[in-house]
Formats: structure tokens, sequence, C-alpha cells
């Protein structure tokens, strides 16, 4: 039977057009049945200037709040009935098997955790962001932003919860690239520092390097700010300031080099023939630098799939955002992400 999501029609920039683009072209290409929640009118009138919609498996379910950019945290406890807390609830309940938003990322993240509670063995849930590589091959950078501050076990633990996540998502996607490096078992596990070296870092990273070579983990030592692009590692582990600053700056340097590219072939070319192949060039350039393709960051740790994405999402962002919720869902990365840290930290002898 094919998944139910829960969509947050109310949570972008410019809610809820892009919303309801994605959803159509996810339950088309899919076969996703899409939840839209948010104020029924509001979503219904949009809804109805699509007449495809008619014949896809996409319903509305109203919920009279949503959450905007500017409200503070505290608003979640004021917004009960809000479009996220409605969503992630019926994701608690069974009634859908993920939940997508473009939504207020603080507020996400904190609605999620008190809706669906933490997987057992997660003391914090992480955000982990996927971007493209040199190679062509994807990596992913968590923690992005869930945890300023964080302990040495926060680390192992998103070591343990991005290979759990990395295994699954992409093993299919992108070939064996695991069986295709000899003596490299799984994804490679990096942990950002400011040199390669074990002896290199602040406190928190010289603990957690410690933690993390003992992990039955496909463990390469430190990484550089250099390595998340080049191919070098799969996964970068990282506390969630250091990560969100990583990651803004690469979203900054990733805008500039469109930009800059743009311009600079508008400048030089002059023939005809010569415009035509550098647009098609440039097309695919943008296309690989394209976060809309990757759907979104999971909140990794809290019992669902929950998928936070830009605010500035297009329709094609949610669409990705949806089939990775749907993935997420059907490969089981909760329960694989259990046993993955019951496995590294038993429970005591006597606990339940």
């Amino acid at each position: 039977m094919p998944s139910v999501i829960a969509l947050d029609a109310m949570g972008s920039d410019r809610a809820p057009k892009p919303e309801i683009e994605g959803a159509i072209l996810a339950a088309r290409q899919y076969g996703v049945r899409v939840l839209l929640i948010g104020p029924e009118t509001v979503v219904r009138a949009e809804l109805d200037r699509h007449s495809a919609a008619a014949r896809l498996p996409i319903e509305v379910v109203h919920a009279s709040e949503f959450i905007t950019m500017e409200d503070k945290v505290d608003a979640i406890r004021g917004k009960r009935d809000s479009s996220m807390r409605v969503g992630l609830r019926m994701v608690r309940e069974g009634q859908a098997a993920g939940f997508v938003t473009a939504g207020n990322t603080g507020a996400a993240m904190a609605t999620a955790k008190v809706v669906l509670g933490a997987v057992p063995g997660v003391d914090r849930p992480a955000l982990a962001a996927v971007f493209p590589t040199a190679p062509g091959n994807p990596a992913m950078l968590l923690d992005v932003g869930a945890n300023v501050d964080c302990t040495p076990q926060n680390l192992e633990q998103f070591a343990v919860m991005g290979d759990v996540y990395f295994r699954a998502m992409f093993r299919d996607r992108f070939g064996d690239m695991f069986g295709k490096r000899p003596g490299s078992p799984g994804p490679r596990v990096g942990l950002l520092s400011i040199g390669e070296e074990e002896t290199k870092g602040n406190d928190l990273t010289l603990e957690s390097f410690q933690l993390l070579k003992q992990l039955p983990l496909n463990f390469v030592g430190n990484v550089e700010g250099r390595d998340l692009y080049n191919g070098k590692v799969d996964v970068i582990v990282a506390d969630g300031f250091v990560g969100n600053v990583a990651l803004k700056i690469s979203e900054g340097v990733a805008n500039l080099v469109r930009t800059a590219l743009k311009e600079s072939l508008k400048a030089t070319i002059t023939r005809q023939v010569g415009a035509l192949l550098s647009r098609s060039a440039f097309t695919d350039f943008k296309k690989r630098l394209d976060h809309t393709e990757y759907g979104g960051a999971p909140l990794l740790g809290v019992k669902g799939a929950c998928i936070i994405t830009h605010g500035s999402s297009n329709a094609n962002a949610i669409k990705n955002a949806v089939r990775v919720a749907a993935e997420f869902s059907e490969r089981g990365i909760n329960g694989s992400i259990e046993r993955g840290l019951a496995a590294v930290r038993p429970a005591p002898v006597g606990t339940v």
C-alpha cells in the first residue's frame, strides 16, 4: 500500500502554492497519498486551481492555526491546532507514515520532540543535511542546528544515526558505493575538526574522537571543512553550532558560484552555438548543486519520519521531501537506529 505523508501546507515562504504543487508532483510520480494540513478554506482554494489534483490521492486535513517564521519556539505551546502539530500528531497516531514541513525549523524540531518523542537510546535528535560532492555521490552532515551545545556522547549517537541513515537511503540510488572501495565495509564517517591529526581540536572533538574510533563503524578520523565536498567522507559529524555555520557558508558559496558563472557566461558567449552549449552545461551544473533534489533534512532520532526543508522551497523540493519521508518509513530507519545504538551502548541489566 502506498505511504501516507502529512504535509504542512502552510510552512513555506509562499505557502500554500509550493506545497500543493509539490504534493501533486509527489502523488503523480510516486503514488504517495498526501494529506495537506492547514486552514481548509485557504488550502482548498489553491488546490482547486489544479484540475489534475482531483484524480490524485491528495486530501485536505483542517488545522485552524499555523506557525510563521516570525513566531518564537514558545508559539508551539499556544498554537495547539497548528498545521505542524496536527501533522505530527497524525504520525504519532499512525494515520500518516511521515511528516514534511518547510516551516519554522526551530518550531518544527521542538514540536517533533514533544509530539513524537525520542527513539530509545537517543538523548538528542539531530538534523541531517545531504549535499553533493565532486565525485557525484552524496555526503551528509549532522547535526546542522538541532543542538547548539553537545556532549561527546551526543556526537557518538549522531555518528551511529548518520551511518544507519546513509546505508538505508543511498545504497540503492547511487549503487553499491561501499563495496566498490576495498576495505570500506560501510559509509566513511568523519569528525569535523580543525585538522586531521587525532590531537587536533577542542575538548569536544578530542573526547568525541576517542568514542568514535571505538564504534563498529568505518570511522576515518578527523576531517576538515574542505573535505565536505571532495568525496573523501560520506557522513560528517559535528555539534549543531559548527554544523549549522558550515551549512550556511556552503549555501552562500553555492549561490555565489552559480551567480558568478551565469554572469561570466553571459559576458563572454557571443556565438549562438557556443551559447547553446554553455546553457546546457550550466543547466547540468545547476542541477548538481541543487539542494531541492535531496528532499530536505531528516530529523534523526525522533519516533517517526520528520523531514524539514527550506522556507524558500519550490515544488521540486517539496516533492522530494515527500519522497524522502516515505522512503524513511518504508525502510525502517528508526528501528535500525534503535538497534545500532543498543549495540553500542546496551541497556544496563535489569532495565526495561
